[in-house]
C-alpha cells in the first residue's frame, strides 16, 4: 500500500492507552468546522515523555435531523464520504471541514476505532442526540454510557451528602425513545437497544473517578435504575411481552438478542416491587425452556428487596439447585448468582455456602464462582464499611495459599486495588494485605502480588 508503518511499532514499544483531547469550533459565516486534536499518553514505570502515536480516527459529523454530513476536508476538491478516517499522529493537528451548513454534533471514534481516550465536552444534550441518532452503533452505545455515567456522578454527590435524590428528565427521555424504537418495525436491532439500555456497571463507574465512594456510587445507580423502572414501566411492559416467545429455543443472532432484551426490561419491572412483575418473573423461572431466561429471572429474584421476591428466591434456590446438582459447571452459575447477591446480609450468606455439599475448597471453578463472585463483582458487599469483606478475602487466600498458591494469587486481586477507594477503606485493605504478608510459608506467587501492592 506503500503506507509508512513505522510510526505504528510504537503501539508495542510504548506502554499505557494515549489520550486524545478534541476541540470542535465551527464558524457560521464560513460553513467550516474544525477539530484540534491533541495526544499525549500518561508516564508508566520506565518511559517519560513518549512519542506521539498513529492512531486511526474514524469519525463523522451529524446535522440536526441526526444524518451525516458529507465530509470535505481543507485542500480537497469535493466531500469523499459521510465517515471518514483521520490520521492523528502528531502531538496537535487541526482538521479543517468545509462546507458545513450548520452547527453539527461530531461521532468520534466509531467503531471503536484505535483503543484510545477521548476526552470532548459533550453536553447531555449532545449525547441525547447521538444515542438516538448517531448511525454508528458503538457510539451510540457509547453516548448511552457517557449520558448514564454523567448523571449517576451527579446523583453520587447528592447521595453522598445526602441530598434529594432527582433523575433528569433527559436521561429519562433518551430512554423512552428507545424503548419507542423497538416497538416500531425497521428500527434498530434488538441486540442494540439492549446495550443501549444498560446502565454503566458499578466497576466502570469506580474507574471513572480517582476516588471512588462506593456507597454513594451504589445509591446513586440504583436509585436511578429503580426509577427508569417505575417512570416508563408501561414501555418496559410492552417490550418484555412483545419478546416473550412460546417458539421453540434457537441460538440464532436474533433469538439471542430477543431474549437478551426480554430479560432487561424483566429485570427493569422486578424493581418496581410490585407483587406482578415478580410473579411474572418466578413464572419465568419456572417455565423456562433455555438456561438463560432462567438464569435471568432467578438473578432478579435473588437481587430483589421485595418480601415476596426474598420467599420466592429461596424457593427458586432450592428448587434450581435440586435440579442441576448433577451439572457442576450448572452449579457453578447457582454460586455466582448468591455471591453477587447485593443485598444485605450475601457475605453471611456465602460464609453458609462455603459448607455447603457442592462446595469444595480445593476446586478453582468452585473457589472461583463463590468467592471471587463476591470479592470481585460484588462491589457493594465486598467493599462493606465494615471491613468484613477484606476479612473475609484475606482469610480465604492465606488458607487457598497453602495447596493452590495460583489461584490463591488471583483471588487476591481486589485488594490490591486499594488507592481507588476512601482513606477508611485503604486503611483496611492495607491491614489485611500486611496480615497477608506476614504469613510465614506465604508462596511466592501471592508474596508477589501482596508485596507490589503495600506500604512499607
Amino acid at each position: 500500500s506503500g503506507i509508512d508503518l513505522s510510526q505504528f511499532r510504537r503501539w508495542y514499544s510504548q506502554a499505557g492507552t494515549p489520550v486524545l483531547n478534541i476541540i470542535g469550533n465551527y464558524e457560521a459565516d464560513k460553513k467550516q468546522y474544525s477539530l484540534k486534536v491533541q495526544q499525549s499518553c500518561p508516564d508508566t514505570p520506565g518511559q517519560n515523555n513518549k512519542l506521539p502515536f498513529s492512531i486511526p480516527l474514524r469519525m463523522g459529523l451529524l446535522d440536526k435531523n441526526g444524518l451525516d454530513l458529507p465530509l470535505r476536508l481543507k485542500d480537497e476538491k469535493v466531500a469523499e464520504s459521510t465517515d471518514r478516517v483521520l490520521t492523528v499522529n502528531q502531538e496537535t493537528q487541526h482538521f479543517l471541514f468545509l462546507d458545513v451548513p450548520e452547527r453539527p454534533v461530531p461521532s468520534l471514534s466509531r467503531g471503536f476505532s484505535a483503543p484510545v481516550r477521548l476526552d470532548f465536552d459533550y453536553s447531555r444534550e449532545d449525547l441525547y442526540f447521538l444515542m438516538i441518532h448517531d448511525s454508528d452503533g458503538f457510539n451510540r452505545w457509547n453516548a448511552a454510557q457517557l449520558l448514564a455515567s454523567d448523571i449517576i456522578r451527579e446523583l453520587q454527590h447528592c447521595a453522598a451528602s445526602n441530598s434529594l435524590l432527582i433523575v433528569p428528565p433527559i436521561l429519562i427521555n433518551a430512554y423512552s425513545g428507545v424503548l419507542d424504537a423497538v416497538l416500531k418495525p425497521n428500527e434498530l436491532d434488538k441486540a442494540m437497544i439492549a446495550h443501549l439500555l444498560a446502565l454503566p456497571t458499578e466497576g466502570s463507574l469506580i474507574e471513572q473517578v480517582e476516588i471512588a465512594n462506593v456507597d454513594s456510587i451504589y445509591a446513586a445507580r440504583e436509585f436511578i435504575a429503580n426509577a427508569l423502572g417505575k417512570e416508563l414501566e408501561e414501555r418496559f411492559a410492552a417490550v418484555f411481552e412483545a419478546n416473550t416467545s412460546d417458539n421453540p429455543f434457537k441460538t440464532d443472532s436474533g433469538s439471542i438478542a430477543q431474549r437478551a432484551l426480554k430479560n432487561l426490561a424483566l429485570a427493569y419491572l422486578v424493581r418496581i416491587g410490585s407483587d406482578y412483575w415478580v410473579e411474572c418473573c418466578f413464572r419465568q423461572f419456572e417455565e423456562a425452556t433455555n438456561m438463560t431466561d432462567q438464569m435471568a429471572a432467578l438473578r432478579c429474584l435473588v437481587n430483589s428487596d421485595s418480601k415476596l421476591a426474598i420467599d420466592l428466591a429461596n424457593a427458586s434456590l432450592k428448587a434450581f439447585y435440586d435440579k442441576w446438582k448433577g451439572e457442576p459447571l450448572v452449579v457453578d452459575q447457582w454460586f455466582m448468582v448468591q455471591a453477587s447477591c447485593q443485598r444485605e446480609g450475601t457475605l453471611s450468606r456465602v460464609k453458609e455456602l462455603l459448607q455447603h455439599e457442592a462446595f469444595e475448597i480445593r476446586n478453582p471453578n468452585k473457589v472461583l464462582s463463590l468467592i471471587r463472585a463476591f470479592c470481585g463483582q460484588n462491589y457493594i458487599g465486598f467493599h462493606h464499611a465494615s471491613g468484613e469483606g477484606y476479612e473475609f478475602l484475606a482469610d480465604r487466600v492465606l488458607e487457598i495459599n497453602k495447596f493452590n498458591p495460583q489461584i490463591a494469587a488471583r483471588l487476591l486481586v481486589p485488594l490490591t486495588r486499594w488507592k481507588k477507594f476512601d482513606a477508611r477503606r485503604q486503611a483496611m485493605m492495607q491491614t489485611q494485605l500486611l496480615r497477608i504478608k506476614a504469613e510465614s510459608n506465604l508462596s511466592k506467587d501471592v508474596f508477589e502480588v501482596v508485596d507490589k501492592s503495600t506500604i512499607g
